[in-house]
């Protein structure tokens, strides 16, 4: 045990022990967590394992602070120490990710896209809007001058690629603020490979002429060229904003580079902050000068009080992933998710895409005669966490689905190399074949019910167990 795993041990143990003199079942529910993280394939490509510094972080009186604002420029009076916190959060990020501006507030990925949404929107129609109202600034406005920028700022365009083809439900969907903030439509891939048609997207952007064209994904297991999505935006007078909340890590650790990085060819990037790139639940934005005195109205415009715990995490995060080791954390993310989809292709099993080449594999479970519900709760029986996700063009709809996604990040994090991926590719398709689906009261084939075959769950846990043994959790760390 080193040094550190002593030290964290001692801390966590104590610290539950204070935890557990207030309400002991928040601290035990705190155990059970870890305990079943430590027992289970987590494969879901949206979640990681933070670091014990990163987790401690968050633990500490800055969250009892509030410093709405920015650096500076606080609505409260005492934020020096917030300021130094915020300043080195975001210059960390600035060097990692090679970005004019980081903005390192936002709580949440969504939080970070309706910044983005509005900073844009604020930057390409207010500002001319006051010009042609021949205003200085919004305080001159009007209530019908109001009345009149509400309008124009809600008969904006936006073109985001769409749920089943990969996309994320801020870039458009419907039922997702951004499809009640924008007039928009959405781009697909192509109906035969799955991926990317960029003379599609280049079409149907010259004929919606969007004002704001979305690029990044949720669900897509393949690289995107944002130079061409650029050049795209361009052509139509649009705004490129990028989400990379899931393959930030890979973007960090310089697996994606040249156009496949997005910073130097987007004008706002979005990301959260945990997935790939290992650190605390929250999300940024990076952008280009221009964009930056928008986004940086964040807060009072979208955002309250900034989470200062959090950003000191972020802070933490960032400079992690500056380290060396994170370059190679990152590059064998994108290794694993070749093995697992060579996995489950040499077992038969069909993949969106035909494979990957980023840190996420989109299985389609139709093959085996399941729905992605079923597949997911059969799974989950087996110890192995996944999520159900649509695949293009779904005939079970964004509920039932007829995929599973899962991702790599978190067992890399615990070491997992090709021969483990290979052996989970194994076993999550053993589950698949030994699931049958359900009927319904009426005799009809449910899409949630299941059955699982006797002694499968036990088998593939014990498997499972083995390698889960030889990559423990945490080492070190024991809160028994």
């Amino acid at each position: 045990m080193t040094d550190v795993s002593r030290l964290a041990s001692s801390a966590y143990s104590q610290a539950l022990e204070v935890i557990a003199s207030v309400e002991p079942r928040i601290a035990e529910a705190t155990r059970a967590e870890l305990a079943d993280q430590r027992a289970s394939l987590k494969l879901i490509a949206s979640e990681n394992y933070a670091s014990p510094a990163v987790l401690m972080t968050m633990g500490t009186w800055f969250s009892d602070k509030y410093a709405e604002g920015t650096v500076g420029h606080r609505f409260y009076a005492g934020c020096q120490n917030v300021d130094t916190v915020e300043s080195l959060a975001a210059e960390h990020a600035r060097e990692l990710f090679g970005a004019e501006y980081a903005y390192v507030q936002p709580h949440s990925g969504i939080d970070a896209n309706l910044v983005a949404f509005w900073s844009i929107l604020a930057h390409r129609v207010e500002g001319p809007w006051l010009q042609r109202a021949e205003k200085k600034n919004v305080s001159e406005l009007t209530e019908e001058d109001w009345e009149s920028l509400r309008r124009e700022l809600g008969n904006q365009r936006l073109l985001g690629m769409s749920l089943d083809a990969g996309g994320h439900l801020t870039h458009g969907f419907r039922p997702n603020i951004s499809g009640k903030m924008f007039h928009q439509q959405q781009y697909g891939t192509d109906p035969e490979t799955g991926l990317l048609d960029y003379d599609a997207v280049a079409a149907k952007a010259r004929e919606f002429k969007p004002l704001v064209l979305v690029a990044g994904y949720s669900a897509y297991p393949r690289r995107v060229d944002f130079a061409k999505m650029r050049e795209i935006a361009d052509e139509v007078g649009a705004t490129l904003m990028v989400d990379m909340a899931h393959f930030a890590g890979l973007v960090a650790g310089k697996v994606f580079t040249g156009n496949e990085d997005p910073v130097p060819h987007a004008h706002v990037v979005t990301t959260t902050t945990h997935k790939s790139l290992r650190g605390p639940r929250g999300g940024m934005v990076l952008a280009t000068e221009e964009y930056a005195p928008s986004v940086d109205r964040g807060c009072p415009m979208v955002l309250g009080g900034p989470l200062s715990h959090v950003m000191a995490a972020k802070a933490v995060a960032f400079a992690e992933a500056r380290q060396d080791g994170f370059r190679t954390y990152a590059q064998q993310v994108a290794d694993n998710a070749q093995s697992l989809a060579q996995g489950f292709l040499s077992r038969g099993a069909d993949l969106v895409t035909g494979g990957t080449d980023n840190h996420l594999v989109l299985l389609d479970v139709s093959k085996f005669g399941l729905t992605g519900r079923q597949a997911e709760s059969a799974l989950l029986d087996a110890g192995v966490v996944t999520n159900r996700n649509s695949v293009p063009n779904d005939p079970n709809g964004a509920w039932y689905t007829s995929g599973i996604r899962l991702g790599t990040p978190a067992l890399t994090t615990r070491g997992f190399g090709h021969d483990e991926f290979d052996t989970v590719a194994d076993l999550i398709v053993t589950v698949l074949q030994n699931t049958e689906p359900g009927t319904t009261k009426a005799g009809g084939p449910s899409k949630a019910s299941y059955s699982l075959g006797d002694g499968v769950a036990d088998k593939v846990r014990a498997a499972s167990a083995e390698m889960l043994d030889k990559h423990p959790l945490y080492p070190g760390l024991d809160l028994a």
